[in-house]
């Protein structure tokens, strides 16, 4: 019995493979469709890769077809590199005979690493040909990528050793250390490193350092982009100055922006693309000082460790889609007006281990997808389990602290020097029973509110998600604050009396 059912199966596959008939493929006829009929690879560094790109294409016909050839036009000295269907071909270049069945489509998949040489001198744009076919079928679409050229700063490699610098100690007491390098005076392609140049963009890989001794200054109009990993980090002795200036127009071109060096536009709100901007303990010898500064894309847009020595002044800057903290500071002393943080992963604003804060005129907004982000945190210890605590002194004053949850602001004290001070703010919270929880402390919510703070207002944002933070005429905090001598909003526009909460004066929001 075995045997004939083993006989059988056998019959039934000869019997099933003796019906199929062998596609029979017609050379194409120049008739096929296409996704799009020119692919622009966005703007891309000077010899750094691409993202990939895809293109589709369409046989229509009721026939299944060959195509002779699939080449670029350019032939085997491309920049551009496709696979078809999977397919590498020659080098990626060229493609023999691909077939295509009736109704049926195909991917190709195209990238390219060019250098600013490669480009047209006039508009600096790489260009180049997919060909279907050839004679009269020939098709083809068009590939166009825009060249920049920039500074690069990267770690040295020698026998196959990547250069590191120190960013802090194990518990242990053994030195972390990270890829990178201290910036030169002296750079062969970037001349002064300590003294950033507006003419092109920098583009860094691993940690640009600034040692003991040095300061960094960046300049009104400079761009910083940072590969995946990297940061920019101050060691103890050194100093950054962030000089950047209000712009005109929304091109920002007086501005300092710090974000990823992915340039497409998929990628403009994505978190996490880079470290941070780390300004380790003993750091600031010249006085740190930050203005006009846009840090976007980052996972910490500001890691700041103890610092006791002057404040470090953070003016007029903004920070958005931080994956864990827009600002985390240890134990420092900041002096922030103007600060604009929206949308991160855990807190906009974390301060531990206490410190001494004064934030004036600054919007705090977290509207990240989850239940456990928050927009302010502020405590005397990091961790649970932490039996070391340190004073605190933490002053909001004319302050939005705000977000998608219903508690916005937590402060969390284990020690007995612990004053918050909260003055003409609009804050998110949890209100209970006539009284404001915050973790451990109890306050009065009419106390609070004696303070000319507004509990739960809605600020009536422009756009979170485009992470405009502007307030309209609708908001709570319009001609809600006090005068606390900050003559302009984050704009460069005059503040007058009634004095709006938050860094932005209201404006009337247009009505499409």
């Amino acid at each position: 019995m075995r045997k004939l059912i083993i006989l059988f199966f056998v019959g039934l596959a000869i019997t099933v493979s003796s019906c199929r008939q062998d596609f029979v493929f017609e050379k194409s006829n120049g008739k096929l469709s296409f996704s799009k009929d020119t692919i622009y690879l966005d703007t891309v560094f000077t010899n750094i890769g691409s993202s990939t790109y895809t293109l589709k294409v369409y046989n229509k016909s009721s026939k299944d077809i060959k195509i002779p050839t699939i080449r670029l036009a350019k032939g085997v000295g491309t920049k551009y590199r496709i696979t078809v269907d999977g397919m590498t071909g020659d080098e990626n270049r060229v493609f023999h005979d691909v077939e295509l069945l009736a109704k049926d489509s195909m991917y190709i998949f195209i990238e390219t690493t060019a250098g600013i040489g490669d480009a047209n001198p006039s508009d600096f744009l790489y260009t180049d040909q997919i060909e279907f076919d050839s004679g009269a079928n020939l098709q083809k679409v068009e590939l166009v990528t825009l060249i920049q050229d920039a500074y690069f700063i990267f770690p040295n490699k020698q026998n196959g050793i990547t250069e590191s610098i120190p960013i802090g100690f194990n518990d242990d007491g053994t030195i972390l250390e990270t890829n990178g390098r201290n910036l030169s005076h002296n750079h062969l392609d970037n001349g002064d490193e300590y003294l950033f140049k507006t003419d092109k963009p920098y583009v860094v890989y691993g940690y640009a350092s600034v040692p003991n001794g040095e300061t960094l200054t960046i300049p009104a109009g400079a761009r910083v982009h940072f590969h995946a990993d990297s940061g920019l980090v101050v060691q103890q002795g050194g100093t950054l100055h962030v000089n950047g200036t209000a712009s005109a127009t929304d091109a920002l071109e007086n501005e300092v922006i710090f974000e990823g060096d992915r340039l497409e536009p998929d990628f403009s709100s994505v978190p996490g693309q880079w470290g941070t901007v780390y300004l380790r303990q003993g750091s600031g010898t010249n006085n740190h000082r930050i203005k006009n500064l846009t840090i976007k894309n980052a996972v910490i847009g500001l890691l700041i460790e103890p610092n006791i020595g002057a404040p470090i002044a953070i003016e007029n800057t903004q920070i958005y889609d931080c994956s864990n903290y827009g600002i985390f500071s240890s134990n420092s002393r900041i002096d922030g007006k103007k600060i604009v943080i929206n949308t991160c992963g855990q807190f906009c604003l974390a301060t531990v281990y206490g410190g001494d804060y004064n934030f004036t005129n600054c919007t705090f907004n977290n509207n990240w997808s989850s239940s456990k982000q928050l927009a302010v945190y502020v405590a005397d210890y990091f961790k649970d389990t932490d039996t070391e605590f340190f004073p605190l002194q933490a002053n909001f004053t004319n302050c939005i602290i705000y977000g998608s949850n219903t508690n916005e602001l937590i402060l969390n004290k284990k020690g007995t020097i612990f004053n918050s001070s909260f003055q003409n703010c609009l804050v998110k919270l949890n209100v209970s029973s006539g009284s404001i929880i915050l973790t451990n402390i109890l306050y009065d919510a009419i106390r609070l509110e004696q303070n000319g703070n507004l509990v739960n207002k809605k600020p009536d944002f422009f756009d979170i998600s485009k992470n405009k933070l502007v307030i309209g005429e609708d908001s709570f905090a319009k001609g809600t604050g006090i005068d606390a001598g900050i003559p302009f909003d984050i704009l460069g526009n005059p503040r007058v009396s009634p004095f709006d909460i938050g860094a932005y004066n209201w404006i009337t929001f247009p009505s499409n």
